[in-house]
């Protein structure tokens, strides 16, 4: 068999998919600079280390690393349910928000089927799509808009809900809303998005996206797993990788309907969740209290940074999580700029994501924009 004639081992689609690309290592920038040290605002993590307790039950459990972990995730799921105030059966548990969200694509999608979400939004959105074999159907956000003080988080840089909604087609199967929206930070407010789940299709799955939930704080906002999770075609996704300070160890969930669950558990891989982040995970939700404190830290930063990142890049949004949005003219090269003042951001080709650090490392990255606009 000739070279072109043979079939090729892997999916041809694939070839042409970008890679999630992860934010660029802090150690390695600071040895590029000659710096002691490099700050790193690209992956939207929470900057005060593991909560109380984490560490000493991380420890613990790996004392017994060489066993396997509960399949069944009990402990971990009843003290969700329990929290959250939902049916243990209702959870399912995997190797972060990701990774439950490419098992809902394909427990749901065969070839040919459509995805709808909005772009930009996550950028893995792409990727699970694609890996399920279906097809990404992307809605524009809202046209950029300056957004007021006090007006609307959605008023620009958003989701365009009655355009997602035209988009749906019979070929649709899942419809994914990200709320805030990772990377604009903008957010849906409860009257249109309950008018959007309710012209949706029965047989259609949304997926409100909620990793950044804790960082609400516009009351227009609703919480997906209070108002809207017990619609049978409604999955809320949540992350302990966020808030509860758990990125490395990949620890998600989400709360569906009992049969959407009950199929999600039977086609997920054995053992998702490990042993330690299973431990961690339920000492975080102990730490409640230590949680919010260290939010409200992100808050305050939040509402001191947006009239000085206005005044820099005009039409900036305001936002509902960890991170900032920048519609700045040229995100490569203000991304460049940054880490040339030891600070990594994380440019897109519509802007430019910051994670809102501590004050210290915002104040950084504050010198260090003002040093690319003008």
């Amino acid at each position: 068999m000739s070279e072109s004639d043979r079939r090729p081992l892997t999916r041809p689609d694939l070839a042409a998919l970008p890679p999630y690309v992860p934010g660029r290592s802090p150690a390695d920038l600071a040895r590029e600079l000659g710096i002691p040290a490099a700050i790193k605002l690209a992956s939207n993590e929470v900057p005060y280390g593991p909560l109380p307790g984490v560490p000493e039950a991380i420890t613990a459990a790996m004392t017994e690393v060489n066993r396997y972990p509960d399949a069944a995730v009990i402990a971990l799921r009843d003290e969700l349910a329990q929290r959250y105030e939902v049916t243990p059966d209702r959870i399912v548990t995997g190797c972060g928000s990701v990774g439950l969200l490419d098992l809902l694509c394909k427990s749901t999608c065969q070839p040919g089927d459509e995805i709808v979400y909005s772009w930009r939004s996550f950028e893995a959105y792409p990727l699970v799509v694609l890996g399920a074999g279906a097809r990404s159907v992307q809605v524009p956000n809202k046209l950029p808009a300056t957004a007021s003080a006090g007006g609307s988080t959605s008023a620009g840089h958003g989701h365009d809900l009655d355009a997602m909604l035209a988009a749906i087609t019979s070929a649709t199967r899942l419809v994914l809303v990200c709320n805030p929206n990772n990377p604009t930070g903008t957010a849906l407010h409860r009257a249109e998005l309950t008018r959007f789940l309710d012209a949706v299709p029965d047989d259609v799955l949304v997926v409100l996206d909620e990793a950044y939930r804790e960082f609400i704080t516009d009351e227009e906002v609703p919480d997906g797993l209070v108002e809207f999770a017990d619609r049978p075609n409604v999955v809320v996704l949540r992350t302990m990788s966020k808030a509860w300070g758990l990125a490395g160890l990949r620890c998600g969930w989400l709360v569906a309907s009992p049969e959407v669950a009950n199929t999600l558990r039977t086609v997920l891989t054995p053992f998702a969740t490990n042993m330690l982040a299973q431990a961690a995970a339920i000492a975080a939700l102990h730490a409640a209290d230590e949680m919010r404190r260290r939010v409200d830290l992100v808050l305050a930063e939040r509402d001191r940074l947006l009239p000085q990142l206005r005044a820099l890049v005009p039409g900036t949004p305001a936002s509902q999580a960890n991170f900032f949005w920048l519609p700045v003219a040229d995100p490569i090269g203000f991304g460049k700029q940054c880490e040339s003042h030891g600070v990594i951001v994380r440019p897109f080709p519509e802007g430019v994501r910051v994670t809102i650090g501590t004050p210290e490392e915002n104040d950084a990255f504050l010198a260090a924009a003002r040093g690319t606009t003008g």
